[in-house]
């Protein structure tokens, strides 16, 4: 196994440009100012040097583990965790426990709700699922022959369209998570012009979360990237700058204070307790009860689904996070929360 993947100090990962969760990590990199390789598909060949991961997902990080052999991971939320570990430099989880979890919260919808847009949108409409089977399997292989690409596209196209149920997207749901998607736009803008982050004058996780989803939704895919133009150019904006946030020179006040939190931000918290939150538990509770299929109602419309496990460890998890907030702390994230639908996430049951 090449040893040159992490010899000289960099942190090796390997993923997409078409991949959400790699964009979100690339650009937490350069704002850490932390050293990586970035390994393309298989622009240089490269992977078949590399362990692989127990789940094929994007991006793959390559650690070095306690008996030195590497190790590849997945699941970019505690990957974010795993390198504040390694450097404290430029940190990404705000120093106050209470605004470390509405980051966490936030982050939990970038990555787990518009992911449903992201997805939605590029495997739904004809314009974006051209785009996508043409110009995805080439970001693997720069020099396969049209025949390839041909192939490697309809297996692309193929296989995406038929895993929307995944994140929940099909004729019954559409309405749903393009008005949610349209909604966010219009409260982000609204947002950043306070920040420009989520959480101030320096970007938290939700940042990159948000940020990851959006390459796709305002760059790539055509018809979302018309939505967001005409709706929030801001917010397309925002998407350039964040890309590389290398030079920004953070200070521990640039974080959000407890005593000046925007309305804009609860405005955010509203969105995330009326579109996500309904869909997590419902979603919970089929996981629990084994049923097949997921249904409640998001936004006045019928939502169906198959489950979804993952999204079960996801509240989980944050319910986790919660529980380990100290009485003071909890009792402002409650504080926060209450009235935005978020709190029946932590309700007694």
């Amino acid at each position: 196994m090449s040893k040159a993947l992490v010899d000289d100090g960099r942190i090796a990962l390997k993923g997409a440009p078409g991949s959400p969760y790699t964009r979100k990590m690339l650009a937490l990199l350069r704002y850490r100012q932390l050293p990586y390789r970035f390994i393309q598909g298989m622009v240089d060949g490269a992977e078949n040097d590399l362990p692989e991961a127990k789940v094929q997902l994007l991006p793959t990080f390559y650690f070095v583990d306690d008996d030195g052999e590497f190790e590849a991971v997945v699941d970019s939320t505690p990957i974010i965790r795993r390198l504040e570990a390694l450097s404290l430099n430029r940190s990404v989880v705000p120093t106050d426990p209470a605004i470390a979890f509405i980051d966490y919260l936030l982050e939990d919808y970038g990555d787990e709700w518009l992911t449903k847009a992201m997805f939605h949108y590029r495997w739904h409409y004809e314009d974006d699922i051209e785009r996508g089977g043409e110009i995805l399997p080439r970001w693997r292989n720069l020099t396969s022959s049209d025949e390839r690409i041909l192939e490697m596209s309809t297996f692309i196209r193929e296989r995406q369209i038929s895993r929307l149920y995944v994140v929940g997207s099909n004729d019954t749901t559409a309405p749903t998570i393009e008005g949610a998607y349209k909604r966010f736009l219009k409260l982000f803008d609204a947002h950043i012009r306070n920040g420009p982050f989520v959480l101030g004058n320096r970007p938290g996780a939700a940042d990159f979360a948000i940020f990851g989803q959006l390459t796709q939704l305002t760059a790539f895919d055509p018809t979302p990237m018309r939505v967001t133009l005409a709706i929030a150019p801001q917010v397309y904006a925002w998407v350039g700058v964040v890309e590389d946030l290398s030079g920004l020179r953070p200070t521990e006040e640039d974080w959000v204070g407890r005593d000046n939190i925007p309305d804009t931000l609860r405005a955010l918290l509203n969105e995330v307790g009326y579109v996500y939150v309904p869909a997590l538990l419902a979603n919970a509770r089929a996981v629990e009860s084994g049923a097949d299929q997921v249904e409640t109602e998001i936004d006045g419309r019928p939502w169906t689904q198959q489950p979804f496990p993952y999204q079960a460890k996801c509240l989980q998890w944050l319910r986790q996070e919660h529980a380990r907030l100290d009485g003071e702390d909890r009792e402002f994230v409650d504080g926060l929360l209450e009235g935005t639908g978020c709190e029946a996430l932590f309700a007694k049951r």
